[in-house]
């Protein structure tokens, strides 16, 4: 699957799941998109491998890679409402990134 396929799969089930029957705005989507990201640390600070997928209920996948694939997920539906070409965007910065100095802008980490 590209990218593009996955922005488009990923916001259409948005759609038929229910998540968009009302207009949802940046701010909205950013903070669920950051609180998968909370979700992946709350995981990483209860002990969870970065690489182990574990099951609490018989069928729901669970742990950091589950919940990085719900940040991929999120970033692909709010592209996908609001046409934003993420598969571009991706290429685009990578490109600039290639030429940019080490450890660019004078930071530790």
């Amino acid at each position: 699957m590209n990218i593009k396929q996955l922005v488009d799969d990923a916001h259409s089930n948005g759609k038929k799941k229910g998540w968009h029957e009302k207009k949802r705005e940046i701010p909205e989507l950013l903070c669920l998109i950051h609180s998968e990201v909370s979700e992946a640390l709350e995981e990483y600070r209860n002990g969870h491998s970065p690489t182990k997928i574990y099951y609490k209920k018989a069928d729901k996948p669970e742990g950091i890679p589950i919940e990085l694939a719900d940040v991929v997920i999120r970033i692909a539906d709010l592209c996908g409402l609001y046409g934003i070409d993420l598969q571009d965007a991706i290429e685009e910065k990578m490109s600039y990134n290639k030429d940019r100095p080490y450890r660019h802008g004078g930071k530790v980490c």
